[in-house]
């Protein structure tokens, strides 16, 4: 390059970067702060020209973002003071009728209205935006207007927004998540309460959708809310009077104590209504009358109850800490909890501890009651020490303690189970003698032995007093007393039991049929073997196979030749060959 060329290009590189310094200083930049920057970034090959060039464009794009930045800005300040100064509708659109708003301005423009003075000036935003400017929020838009209803304690308005959007989004399968995933990411910079969050839950009730507002509960737990008293009764009451709750109003109630918010009188009503749609309410008070002997306020009866059912269902620890949790607040007697703890320990199967505990609750002063009694007596009944049973029965009535119905069931059943056919009847008997009636189950162990010991009449004799007395027996009762009269060769009976079965209308299973066939078969009534044999559709059971066999050897046995070729062809024709071909003899079963 020549001398004079060279002077020419640093004249104007001088110029341009004099214009370059200017137009830094007009974006408020240092010039050698954005010259350091570029020389790292940039190889010192590059020739200078290019590298102002760059420099130039850099600058101009920051310029030309800052401006838009401060534009956006000018936007949403402008709007909301228009709101601040309660500019009307029409105002407020011929003002603003050429902004298209986005997610970004209603964002801004909500934030800015965020302070409790302004939040009507943000609610009225949000309508204008969707009835004027025909914007469509969306969740994020939705839960920052809540959030700053809510600290305005404007809560009927924040109500009317969580439930529409609730509604809005409630086919979609994401929408439990991405609702309470938003307020939680805008609670923040919203200037809310946590008092949001029981909205949330309480529209899930109105919406009659308890299930997911208690999901979501236990999701905001995990994010350190807890939800309120007054949200948990939402729930609880939708579900109380839709009828279909699964357990699930216990596992809520269950959840309730073992975060320590404990029920109000509002709660306890609810509860105890759902006890009676359950069908449960008189067991728990009839338990209390046993360990009480006193009619209980309607709490201790809930408080109870949940107690009780996490017991029953082999949850021992849930159980035991739901009953410290009360006992902490005295929501339960001692005597219950006592009793209860017992209960517990006996049904985990430490019987020496419950024991102990049992002594110990004595020497304090509080009397024997029959469900401790009766769950001892349980116990040892499954382990098979019935005579040790005999001995708490006696004991519990020398103290002028009454059994009850399970107390005399578990009786039934545990001799029956160990062969003392006598005594478990002799429990029957004073069982029904008091008016109660046993369950289906002990009384079944009782015929059972009864039949065994070729009895069978006295079962049936039993059975006709308990039908009287409202008793309901199943397929097995009859099944049973059928088997038993099949063995004495009582034909008729038989028959009479099977269609007081049937006119009771109770199902009649394939393996119910193969003992009323083994039975007339006993009996010596082929022909009606024979034809409930043909009405079961014949099965490919070994049970079913041998009655065949048997039936078949029957006709031969009587000279009915013919009548057992016809049978045993019929039997190969549904595809039953083996065993068949050699039981008449010089006949092959194929033909």
């Amino acid at each position: 390059m020549s001398t004079v060329a060279m002077s020419v290009w640093a004249k104007a590189n001088s110029r341009t970067t004099e214009k370059t310094g200017e137009l830094l200083s007009s974006c408020g930049m240092s010039l050698p702060r954005i010259i350091i920057q570029s020389v790292v970034s940039k190889s010192t090959n590059f020739p200078s020209r290019t590298f102002v060039f760059g420099l130039y464009s850099a600058v101009a794009g920051s310029a030309i973002k800052s401006d838009s930045k401060e534009k956006s800005d000018e936007i949403v300040n402008s709007i909301c003071n228009s709101f601040r100064r309660g500019w009307d509708w029409d105002s407020l659109k011929q003002k603003f009728d050429p902004l298209a708003l986005n997610d970004s301005i209603v964002r801004e423009v909500l934030l800015g209205l965020k302070e409790p003075d302004d939040a009507r000036c943000a609610l009225g935003f949000f309508h204008w935006s969707v009835k004027v400017k025909n914007f469509e929020h969306g969740v994020q838009s939705y839960c920052i207007a809540i959030h700053i209803l809510v600290g305005a304690q404007l809560i009927r308005d924040a109500k009317v927004l969580v439930e529409s959007l609730l509604r809005k989004h409630a086919k979609r399968s994401d929408s439990k998540m991405l609702v309470v995933d938003s307020l939680l990411s805008s609670y923040e910079v919203s200037s809310s309460s946590s008092s949001v969050f029981d909205l949330l839950v309480q529209g899930y009730a109105k919406l009659r959708m308890p299930e997911v507002g208690f999901e979501i509960s236990l999701y905001l737990e995990e994010h350190g809310f807890c939800i309120s008293l007054a949200s948990y009764n939402s729930l609880l009451h939708v579900i109380q009077r839709s009828g279909q709750s699964n357990g699930i109003i216990w596992r809520i109630y269950e959840h309730m104590i073992q975060k320590r918010i404990y029920p109000s009188e509002a709660t306890i009503r609810i509860l105890i209504s759902a006890l009676c749609k359950e069908g449960q309410l008189q067991r728990y008070v009839d338990f209390l009358d046993r360990v009480h002997r006193k009619r209980c306020h309607p709490s201790v009866i809930v408080n109870s109850s949940i107690v009780y059912r996490v017991l029953d269902e082999g949850r021992i620890e849930d159980g035991v800490v739901l009953l410290k949790r009360l006992l902490q607040r005295n929501m339960v007697f001692d005597t219950v909890a006592y009793s209860l703890t017992i209960y517990a320990k006996v049904k985990s199967g430490d019987i020496e501890s419950a024991w102990e505990l049992y002594e110990e609750m004595i020497k304090r002063g509080f009397s024997a009651n029959t469900f401790v009694y009766t769950a001892f007596i349980g116990a040892f009944c499954r382990e098979g020490r019935v005579r040790e049973s005999d001995r708490l029965m006696e004991e519990m009535e020398d103290a002028g303690l009454h059994p009850y119905d399970e107390t005399y069931n578990l009786l039934i059943e545990g001799w029956a189970r160990e062969g003392g056919v006598n005594e478990s009847l002799q429990y029957c008997q004073k069982m029904i003698e008091k008016g109660l009636v046993p369950t289906c189950s002990a009384f079944n162990k009782l015929v059972e032995g009864l039949s065994e010991i070729g009895d069978v009449k006295k079962a049936n004799e039993i059975l006709t007093v308990l039908l009287e007395k409202g008793f309901l027996p199943d397929e097995v009762t009859y099944s049973l007393l059928i088997s038993g009269y099949g063995r004495i060769g009582e034909g008729e009976e038989v028959l009479k039991l099977y269609y007081e079965m049937k006119h009771k209308g109770l199902c009649q299973e394939p393996a119910f049929l193969e003992t009323l066939i083994e039975s007339l078969y006993q009996c010596g009534k082929l022909s009606e073997a024979e034809k409930y044999l043909r009405a079961m559709g014949y099965s490919s059971t070994p049970k079913c196979m041998n009655l065949c066999e048997m039936l078949i050897i029957s006709f031969l046995e009587r000279g009915e030749r013919t009548r057992a070729l016809r049978f045993c062809n019929e039997m190969v024709s549904k595809g039953y060959k083996q065993s068949l071909s050699g039981l008449i003899p010089g006949v092959d079963a194929g033909h």
